[in-house]
């Protein structure tokens, strides 16, 4: 006989949100492996129990927070797809640092769970899609100069070394980098002769 399916809190629930936002900070300020159910709900000023009854397993709670991490992301690359200057709204995105150390977090995680390891491989998908959508829109008539899909490859290599670079406290050649870079970008522009 299967085992019933145990209620979970509702999504849209202050409480859920304040669970999320807590793991955020434990991951980030601690590292995943601090982010027990108890040292959340210390956090988030819950009792244990609270946590699991909107997230019956620690996987539940790290996709959760990964998810709304994914929908950030996603966000912030409709933003790029829409703006005046796409290349450039997708090279400050990829630079960002806002989000690094929770990345960082997730990336050793799903080393461990599957499950986190698969919703990350999926986003990964829908993340290089947008990101094709906002070079393709940028480039226009000029992609037989730079393929799309090159560029993006650039983009994220060039953009990932530079904030990995920076988070370890090394910045040799990154202001000059990041100022070439930009430069090609804007050549780029398919308005651009």
């Amino acid at each position: 006989m299967a085992e019933p399916r145990r209620r979970v809190g509702a999504e849209t629930s202050a409480t859920r949100t304040a669970i999320l936002e807590a793991t955020e900070q434990v991951l980030v300020e601690e590292g995943y492996a601090a982010a027990s159910t108890r040292r959340v709900a210390a956090r988030a000023g819950l009792k244990p129990s609270l946590v699991h009854y909107y997230f019956p397993t620690t996987d539940d709670l790290m996709l959760a927070v990964y998810r709304r991490c994914a929908e950030w992301a996603n966000a912030e690359l409709e933003k790029a797809l829409a703006d005046p200057e796409p290349l450039l709204a997708l090279w400050r995105y990829t630079i960002d640092t806002t989000r690094t150390a929770l990345m960082i977090e997730f990336i050793a995680m799903a080393t461990h769970r599957k499950s986190l390891q698969a919703a990350m491989a999926e986003h990964a998908g829908q993340t290089h899609a947008l990101q094709l959508q906002v070079v393709e829109r940028a480039l226009g008539d000029r992609a037989s100069e730079v393929p799309p899909v090159v560029l993006v490859a650039l983009i994220a290599a060039l953009g990932r070394s530079l904030v990995m670079e920076a988070g370890m406290g090394t910045g040799i050649g990154h202001a000059e980098a990041t100022a070439w870079f930009e430069n090609w970008l804007a050549r780029l522009r398919s308005d651009t002769p």
